[in-house]
This record gives structure tokens, sequence and C-alpha cells, in this order.
């Protein structure tokens, strides 16, 4: 099972990423750009930004561990993991797959 700190190396591990403080949850950015994924220190899990669509496949794999964040940016994609049941790998695929999903947002930005 996955931790804090993992999940913190895991998102700082990734290309052009940084951390800083966002409503005092460590939170993760690429290029300076769209956050990825946020830390939930006391609740020990972490939120991530996916697409609605993949955010559906994982909490259909298990609803208890990956679920949406309860209000409108849940049904944007933001969506919990409960870091003490997910297996590492499963918590690199959803953290990489965040970050790339905000790359393509954040690229996508830039050129308008």
């Amino acid at each position: 099972m996955a931790d804090l700190e993992s999940a913190r190396t895991i998102a700082l591990s990734h290309a052009e990423t940084e951390e800083f403080q966002h409503f005092d949850h460590p939170a993760f950015r690429i290029r300076k750009g769209k956050i990825f994924a946020t830390l939930w220190l006391k609740e020990n899990k972490m939120m991530v930004k996916l697409r609605p669509l993949d955010q559906s496949i994982f909490h259909t794999y298990d609803p208890r561990i990956f679920y949406p964040v309860p209000n409108k940016w849940g049904l944007q994609g933001a969506t919990f993991v409960e870091l003490g049941k997910v297996r590492q790998d499963m918590l690199e695929d959803i953290i990489q797959l965040a970050w790339q999903t905000a790359g393509l947002k954040n690229a996508k930005s830039k050129r308008k």
C-alpha cells in the first residue's frame, strides 16, 4: 500500500513538476500551469484531476479506493485516492494519467 511520501515522490518524479501550497494542501503542477494532484495530509489521501471517463474507470475498479470529490469538481474528474488502500503500481498509474491530462490542458491553453 502507498503512503503520503510515496505519493509525493511519484508526483515529483514527473518532468516539469513543482510542489507548492494550495489552500493548505501540498499541490503539484506541471510547467507552472495546471494542478494535477493535491495531498490531503490529515485524511491520508490524494486528489488527482482526471477526465471524467478516466475517473469512472478507476471508480468502477474499486469505489472504496477511487471516488469523485463530492462537489462540482468531482463531476469534472477530480478524484480522491485512498492512499492506505491503493497498490503502489496503481498509484503510479493514476498520477501519471493526471500529469498527462494536465500537461495536455496546459499545452492547449498556451496555444490560444
